[in-house]
């Protein structure tokens, strides 16, 4: 498993909460939910160490969802990973997540902590300049099961997007080791793909 991320490793290091350099982003984030958590705990055992985690979980309620980010935090950071939480900063803050996720217009610039932002077009791009990200989950990719029948930008949408961004960009949306191949990218991020190649047996 680590060899096949041998190159990419180089990028990721332990980092601690809040003082994430752009440079140092982890080259890849597993993002959980409801379909794969079952899976998160073998997943983040075999991941490269250095990786990140997003965590969603929109399905649980706020005290389970606050209990299962901190029992998955613990194990990710024990590899010198990073937790970031769906929600707004205020939120990861009082969590104790590395940094938030979710579009530009739930986080705003300004205070600590690392600031993952979505975008699927030209116009997101440019909100989450804005809103100074510190990395840019752009997406869909490719075709992918959370949004089933959604058009996917494909490989040349995506890099004509990708390189109108300012913030390091992570591939999201159908991503695998093949596709992150065929886009050329240094950082991806997946809900099922990473799983199944971390836990394939």
């Amino acid at each position: 498993m680590a060899a096949c991320y041998s190159a990419a490793m180089r990028q990721c290091q332990p980092l601690a909460p809040f003082v994430v350099p752009r440079r140092s982003l982890p080259s890849l984030w597993l993002v959980s939910d409801a379909r794969n958590d079952a899976m998160l705990e073998c997943a983040i055992t075999r991941l490269p160490r250095g990786s990140g985690l997003i965590f969603r979980h929109y399905h649980l309620d706020e005290p389970q969802r606050r209990a299962r980010f901190a029992a998955l935090a613990r194990m990710i950071r024990a590899r010198g990973g990073l937790a970031v939480l769906a929600g707004s900063m205020a939120q990861a803050r009082r969590w104790g997540a590395d940094g938030a996720y979710g579009s530009a217009r739930l986080i705003r610039p300004g205070g600590r902590g690392l600031r993952l932002m979505t975008a699927h077009d030209l116009g997101e791009i440019g909100l989450a300049r804005q809103a100074r990200a510190d990395g840019l989950l752009l997406s869909p990719a490719f075709a992918t099961r959370s949004h089933p029948g959604a058009p996917a930008l494909g490989v040349l949408r995506w890099r004509m997007l990708a390189a109108r961004a300012t913030a390091p960009v992570i591939a999201l949306g159908g991503m695998s080791e093949r596709h992150a191949r065929r886009l050329a990218v240094a950082r991806w991020a997946a809900i099922d793909g990473l799983v199944q190649l971390a836990c394939a047996t």
